[in-house]
């Protein structure tokens, strides 16, 4: 149903070095560049969903939508902790630690969600958190 995601950005370089490694542990990889734009996913197939940062085409300035977020489903729970922790590092701000949300999605999602050094809001999820530590 996803053809790709865009967020804004107001320094590409740095939407780059937060979103480079973790592409990289999703095992994901850049599609695409140009001085406007940058995009992940698999180039070899063109059906994954890909996901681009990139200055906005009107020219005014990146802004965040409240309510707006990406969520990246993964395959394991360990894996979301390690993209939380890797966000953190890369510049990325806390939404809400990892772990089980029983409350609202059901006792097996488990799911983190940050920020990226733009303020766009991010999930990392894996839908049976308890099957895949």
């Amino acid at each position: 149903m996803i053809g790709y995601t865009m967020v804004g950005t107001r320094d590409l370089k740095r939407a780059k070095d937060f979103y480079n490694p973790l592409f990289d542990t999703m095992g994901l990889s850049p599609c695409y560049e140009n001085e406007q734009v940058a995009s992940w996913g698999d180039r070899d197939d063109e059906t994954v969903p890909r996901f681009f940062s990139c200055y906005p085409y009107d020219e005014n300035p990146a802004n965040v939508g409240n309510g707006a977020m990406t969520t990246f489903r993964v395959q394991t729970a360990s894996l979301v902790d390690d993209l939380y922790e890797q966000a953190i590092q890369c510049g990325g701000r806390e939404e809400g630690q990892p772990g089980f949300r029983p409350e609202r999605y059901g006792d097996k999602f488990y799911v983190a969600y940050v920020r990226d050094p733009d303020g766009n809001k991010l999930a990392f999820a894996c839908y049976d958190g308890r099957s895949n530590p």
